[in-house]
């Protein structure tokens, strides 16, 4: 286990909100979100010395899902015979249970990015049961995580937006099916139409590209991409390039660009924030390369938006 040095001045790009108490009140006493409801959500990107210990118990449940670095999190109090602690890697997450001391913690050396939510309700022990230890949740042709992460904008998005009762109640019923994607991961997997069946060169850059999708945020290399696909880098390029018109990398990158796009359009991330969701620690290299793609900066394109679109989300 790394070190357990806190850091007190944040970590950047990272984006959190925590419920009013009003507002808790408000979905604990609604009939229909008291089922299962947010207090607390966040997102934190490489937040390395991310440290918290909990000696006197919450009543909410605490998700952790990791999708780059590695981290630890103990389950009773330090000292007590019956704590145990688990490491918990990219593409893991786990559920802390409501009503238990716990502590939890970024490596050191590999920093954590973790979408985290703390939540409770009538329902809520039903999610969390069987957690307890890490879950895998690994990207494969099934894999749907580019989807799940949607669901945690919108939750995001609609929290920071509105706090009214119709507000809660959505984001409850999205926190049902955000959790489920988890929990019953085969049949969130399964639920999807499956494609048409492709030739052989076909079928290896559409799982190359879904397997980018599902790795926006990550720095991936030509390397990585073609050890998935199963050939030699230059083989992989070649078949890559015959197929698309662009090279891997470029492709990887219009991706990342496409989805900054998105996001931009649809949620309220600051452009300091969005480099990390895209896996690009440094604002001012996206910027540039966003500018590269689009014509002009993320923060203009923005400004288009609500020029073109006054209705709109953003």
């Amino acid at each position: 286990m790394d070190s357990m040095k806190k850091r007190k001045d944040g970590f950047q790009g990272e984006r959190s909100i925590v419920l009013p108490p009003k507002v808790v009140e408000m979905e604990m006493q609604d009939p229909l979100a008291s089922s299962l409801y947010v207090t607390d959500i966040g997102y934190y990107p490489a937040a390395q010395y991310h440290y918290r210990d909990r000696t006197k118990p919450i009543a909410q449940h605490v998700l952790i899902y990791c999708v780059s670095g590695s981290g630890w999190y103990r389950i009773g109090k330090k000292d007590s015979p019956a704590a145990k602690t688990y490491e918990v890697k990219a593409n893991e997450f786990c559920i802390l249970p409501a009503g238990k001391p716990h502590a939890y913690g970024s490596s050191d050396s590999e920093p954590w990015t973790i979408y985290w939510l703390h939540f409770q309700g009538e329902h809520a022990a039903i999610y969390a049961q069987g957690a307890q230890n890490p879950q895998v949740v690994l990207p494969n042709l099934q894999s749907r995580i580019g989807h799940r992460n949607s669901i945690f904008e919108e939750i995001f998005t609609t929290l920071h937006r509105d706090s009214g009762l119709h507000a809660l109640r959505f984001v409850s019923s999205l926190l049902h099916y955000y959790l489920a994607s988890m929990r019953y991961l085969q049949q969130y997997r399964q639920a999807e139409v499956p494609k048409p069946k492709t030739t052989d060169e076909e079928a290896i850059v559409e799982a190359t590209v879904h397997f980018l999708k599902e790795n926006i945020g990550q720095r991936l290399s030509l390397s990585d991409m073609a050890a998935y696909a199963g050939y030699s880098v230059s083989h992989f390029s070649a078949i890559f390039r015959r197929k698309t018109g662009k090279s891997p990398i470029i492709f990887f990158n219009r991706l990342k660009i496409e989805y900054a796009c998105n996001m931009l359009e649809t949620t309220d991330i600051q452009v300091n924030q969005l480099c990390y969701k895209v896996g690009i620690d440094d604002p001012y290299y996206f910027s540039r390369l966003f500018s590269r793609h689009v014509g002009c900066s993320p923060g203009t394109y923005r400004k288009k938006l609500r020029q073109e679109k006054p209705d709109s989300l953003i």
